[in-house]
């Protein structure tokens, strides 16, 4: 998790739209899962070597819009209640570090996503 400012989120939960845009973020590139896991030490089994993670810049947009069901849920003993809506989503991605960049496919293929969900709950002291 990162903070982002205020101005890079949009949602309009009545009509299932919302929107993520995000510019030269700094982050690290660990390379893979194991050495982001193990702060670029790889690890034995199976042999993965350990890499050094890098300076980056990523940049992204996200937009989810359009409900395909919705679906409302509440759990009084943990208390936890939140509306929950599916939709389609897509994502424009790109990074770049020295000596390399990368750009996600333009414009994005609707097709490629699995599940996206936008929701609102309440959760403990903000419960009731």
């Amino acid at each position: 998790m990162i903070p982002v400012r205020h101005e890079a989120v949009e949602v309009d939960f009545a009509n299932g739209r919302a929107s993520l845009h995000v510019r030269n973020l700094d982050v690290f590139d660990d390379h893979d899962l194991a050495n982001s896991l193990t702060q670029g030490l790889g690890i034995p089994t199976p042999p993965i070597a350990g890499v050094f993670p890098v300076r980056a810049k990523v940049s992204f947009d996200v937009k989810w819009d359009g409900a395909l069901a919705t679906e409302d849920i509440e759990n009084t003993a943990q208390q936890f209640k939140g509306s929950f809506l599916s939709t389609g989503a897509t994502i424009s991605w790109s990074a770049e570090q020295p000596g390399f960049s990368f750009q996600s496919d333009m414009p994005p293929d609707p097709t490629a996503n699995l599940i996206s969900v936008l929701g609102r709950e309440k959760n403990g002291v903000f419960f009731t």
